[in-house]
């Protein structure tokens, strides 16, 4: 992949980049991809979680939690949906210090006779004078940059379409207790080795909530997983947590067959106690189908095994805390 980086002035808090590749797919394809922003954790090592705040016309406003350099960040940004042009501006509403004022581009074109298809990610940043400022900056944007412009690449490229190959899908359950209390359950996950049978190990780290992070109190955690053949595997995962609302993560090292994984916990209270809802999107690795979900299996088949393994797993965790708050409550 081909990265250009111009600078106005070598000393200059204002910089600009560009970092592009050949495109081996239609331009409305990667269009496509870039526009649904609420795949983006799939789509992108970096991204955590996306959500579309609001769309009028071709103007969108998206919020992003994402890995930076060592920590997780939050940010608003504008964009101008172009698809006639296959293009989307974009510009963060409320850049935090040292940057001052980001924005850039998504623009794909494609190919023509003796042209290749061509994918573009452009970014233009303003610091606050801080030194050595710019080019931390400038380090994680080609960073995340490389990485975002190769997997939309990757997705692309692909011969299935994304929704061949990603599944979303939820399970409830209604637990007599307190949402403070249910949320605590799946919040305090450096308990689960004691309290859940699947979960053989876990390391949990966590960081506090601030308005770097919109809020969200964030936490890493390694997790082994037993398996029902008695098989185990480690996954890495980062956690959002909002008190008393939602814990939402993303396996940052999903297991073998499955590109991405995320998902969330949701609470809801109500007159007989509070619903629980657990939410995943997987995306499956086609690659890895007969390996995992053995011979012959097809992605349609191996998507809905992810789904009958990964909601066993949920609706276990779910049960149990149902049992644990509910006994407790009646002792």
């Amino acid at each position: 992949m081909d990265t250009e980086t111009h600078e106005r002035t070598a000393d200059s808090p204002t910089r600009s980049a560009e970092h592009v590749t050949e495109l081996a797919a239609s331009a409305r394809r990667a269009y496509a991809l870039i526009e649904d922003v609420g795949r983006w954790p799939l789509l992108f090592a970096p991204c955590i979680w996306s959500q579309e705040l609001e769309r009028t016309g071709g103007i969108q406003r998206i919020r992003l939690w994402a890995v930076v350099g060592n920590g997780v960040r939050s940010w608003t940004s504008r964009r101008v949906l172009d698809p006639a042009g296959n293009r989307i501006d974009f510009a963060q509403e409320t850049p935090a210090a040292p940057i001052t004022e980001m924005s850039g581009h998504w623009r794909f074109q494609d190919a023509s006779p003796g042209s290749p298809g061509r994918l573009e990610l452009g970014h233009r940043w303003t610091t606050d004078g801080e030194p050595g400022a710019a080019d931390r900056i400038a380090a994680a944007l080609d960073s995340n940059s490389t990485v975002e412009i190769g997997a939309l690449r990757a997705w692309a490229e692909r011969p299935e379409e994304p929704d061949e190959l990603i599944l979303s899908f939820s399970d409830e359950e209604l637990i007599a207790a307190p949402a403070a209390e249910v949320y605590d359950f799946l919040y305090r996950a450096d308990l689960w080795p004691e309290r859940l049978p699947h979960v053989a190990g876990l390391d949990l780290e966590s960081n506090p909530a601030e308005p770097a992070t919109a809020g969200a109190e964030v936490q890493t955690m390694d997790m082994e997983t037993s398996a029902a053949d008695g098989s185990t595997h480690t996954t890495q995962s980062v956690r959002l947590c909002f008190e008393g609302e939602r814990i939402v993560y993303k396996q940052t090292t999903p297991p073998r067959g499955l590109l991405a994984h995320s998902g969330e916990w949701l609470f809801s209270s109500g007159p007989e106690g509070t619903l629980v809802t657990a939410r995943h999107t997987v995306a499956l690795d086609p690659a890895a189908v007969e390996s995992v979900f053995g011979p012959g299996t097809t992605i349609a088949q191996a998507l809905l095994r992810a789904r009958d393994i990964i909601g066993a797993n949920s609706r276990g965790t779910l049960r149990t805390a149902r049992s644990h708050l509910e006994q407790g409550a009646a002792e």
